[in-house]
This record gives structure tokens, C-alpha cells and sequence, in this order.
């Protein structure tokens, strides 16, 4: 019957059926040779992101250890002198009050900032009327987007003369300076992030906590920031490497000395010590090369972070 049917179809119209026929599989073909196309860029993607991380890595590597092994390991990571131009005496290489400075930097501006970014994403996500939440989210974008000389600038003018009158310092400079601007940098990382948590915690679950007799401020705390801890806790994260990674701004207000680590004394982060012997350090030289160990160090030190506090994330998923 389907035969006969076809048959008795015109001439015509069994053309434009094939023509339709056909311009479907090319349309089926033509998708499909899309769908690989992007498929093999994204797989593209994904593989330079690796390689960049892999390349750095085996650079750092390289070129970092030949000076450890020269200097030695304990020296280079315990020693508490730098001094790799002296003439007088033999050259030192130790980096502890690099480290000591860089934790204590880091954790200074984590203790300020986080409360601080963590209450104002509060603000933003659970209180704040519509209107003020886009005046305060756009001047926190705002302040993510000014670039890190600025707040160096502003620091070395407002912040280093204020702290030198108000304590009675020989200088301002010193790391409480360098602790306030990376607490400052961190904000809007801070904020952006766990404001997008917070908001991502289902609405289920206040008006369950409000339904028990909860106050809207206890169900925040103990309902909204307990679903979204992982969400604060990323949060934590790219404000600790923004701040462990940051050179040109501290550079500028810590005053640069190759110092133990003290609240009102001149110091030097591990980023702060490549950032300012780099350029006259001679290429091929044990200082040059050391630098090399401390970028690696830094690598490191980074890595170890990265690695710590994914695995309390997961952790925390997990329970």
C-alpha cells in the first residue's frame, strides 16, 4: 500500500521530500561537526591551563634548586639573615623573616578582612534594601578593579604618615601598614564570592528556621552561613592568595627591610624580595639564582594552601 501510495506520488513532490530528506542530515551533520569542534577547544582549553601550570612548575623547579643545594637547605629556609651582597663578611642567604613576614602578613590581613567581607556579604545578600545593596555591591566591583599601585600609592600617603604619628614611629612604614592594605585588597574577593554562596542557600531552609522561632539574624548565622560555608570558604581562599601573592602595593608600605617579622618594624615579604633585587641581580649569580629558590618557595608555600584548605572544603561537603 505504501508502494502504491509512493507511486502515485507526483514526480514533484518525491523531489522536495529527498530535498527535505537531505537538508536534514545536513543540518544533523553540520550540528554534529559543531558539537566535536567544540568539544576538542574546550578539550584544547583545558590541556594549555594544565601545560601553564606544569611549565611554571618544572621552571621554578629548575631554576630554584641549584642555589638550595649550594647554599643548603636548612641555611636557605632557616637562615635569618639576607644579606647576598655583602663584601665585608661572607654573603648570607636565609629567608625565614621573609616566610615568618609572609604568615603573619597573610593571617594579619585574613583576621581583618574576612569578618569584615563576611558581614557586608551578609549585609548585601540578607538585609540590605534593593537600592543600597547596588550602591555598596558596585563600590565593592569598584574596589576590585583599582589597580594594586593604587592602593600602594594611597597607603605610602595616608596610611604610613597616620600610623607614624599615632604610634610615635621613626617610620610608618612597617608591616601593621602592610597587614591594613592587604586586609583592604582582599575585600572585594571576599565579598563577591560569599555574597553568591549566601544568596544560593535555599529559601527552604530560613523559613523552616524562622517556623521553629528563630530571629532572622540567628537564622543567618546558624542556618544561611552553615549551608553556604563552602562558598565562605572558597571565598577564604582567593582573598589568602590574593594576599600571599601581592608585591607592587607592599612593596610600597612595609618598608622593605630585611627584617624579623614585628607589628611597627620595617619588613620585606617573600613577593617584595624578588620584586626589588631582580632587576640588578646578575644574571648567572648565587643571588640571582636564590631569588629563583625563593619564587619557589613561594610556589610552594602557595600550593601547600591551595591544597589545605581544598581538602577542609571537601571535608566540610562531606559532613
Amino acid at each position: 500500500m505504501e508502494m502504491e501510495n509512493a507511486l502515485r506520488m507526483p514526480a514533484r513532490q518525491r523531489t522536495a521530500e529527498k530535498k527535505r530528506g537531505g537538508g536534514t542530515g545536513q543540518k544533523r551533520n553540520s550540528r554534529e561537526a559543531m558539537e566535536w569542534f567544540f568539544h576538542l577547544l574546550f578539550l584544547l582549553c583545558g590541556v594549555v591551563a594544565v601545560a601553564f601550570v606544569l611549565f611554571i612548575s618544572i621552571y621554578l623547579i629548575v631554576s630554584g634548586l641549584p642555589a638550595i643545594r649550594e647554599i643548603g637547605l636548612v641555611d636557605f629556609l632557616f637562615g635569618k639573615t639576607w644579606a647576598p651582597t655583602a663584601t665585608t663578611v661572607e654573603p648570607s642567604f636565609g629567608i625565614l623573616p621573609f616566610i615568618l613576614t609572609s604568615v603573619y602578613g597573610t593571617a594579619g590581613a585574613v583576621v581583618l578582612g574576612v569578618p569584615i567581607g563576611l558581614m557586608t556579604a551578609m549585609f548585601l545578600a540578607k538585609v540590605a534594601p534593593p537600592k543600597a545593596a547596588r550602591v555598596i555591591k558596585s563600590a565593592v566591583e569598584l574596589l576590585a578593579g583599582i589597580p594594586s599601585v593604587v592602593y600602594g600609592l594611597v597607603g605610602m600617603i595616608v596610611l604610613v604618615p597616620a600610623i607614624r604619628n599615632l604610634f610615635g614611629l621613626s617610620s610608618g612604614a612597617c608591616l601593621l601598614a602592610a597587614i591594613i592594605v592587604l586586609a583592604i585588597m582582599i575585600l572585594p574577593s571576599i565579598v563577591n564570592v560569599s555574597e553568591t554562596a549566601l544568596r544560593a542557600v535555599p529559601r527552604e531552609y530560613e523559613e523552616a528556621s524562622l517556623a521553629l522561632g528563630a530571629t532572622e539574624i540567628e537564622t543567618y548565622f546558624r542556618v544561611s552561613l552553615p549551608a553556604a560555608s563552602s562558598g565562605v570558604a572558597t571565598a577564604v581562599v582567593l582573598g589568602v592568595g590574593r594576599a600571599i601573592g601581592e608585591a607592587m602595593a607592599i612593596i610600597m608600605v612595609a618598608g622593605n627591610v630585611a627584617n624579623m617579622p614585628g607589628l611597627f618594624t620595617s619588613v620585606r615579604f617573600l613577593t617584595t624580595a624578588i620584586a626589588s633585587e631582580m632587576s640588578y641581580a646578575a644574571y648567572g649569580s648565587l643571588q640571582r639564582n636564590a631569588l629563583y629558590s625563593i619564587g619557589l618557595v613561594l610556589f610552594l608555600f602557595i600550593m601547600l594552601i591551595n591544597v589545605l584548605l581544598n581538602v577542609f572544603i571537601k571535608n566540610k561537603k562531606e559532613d
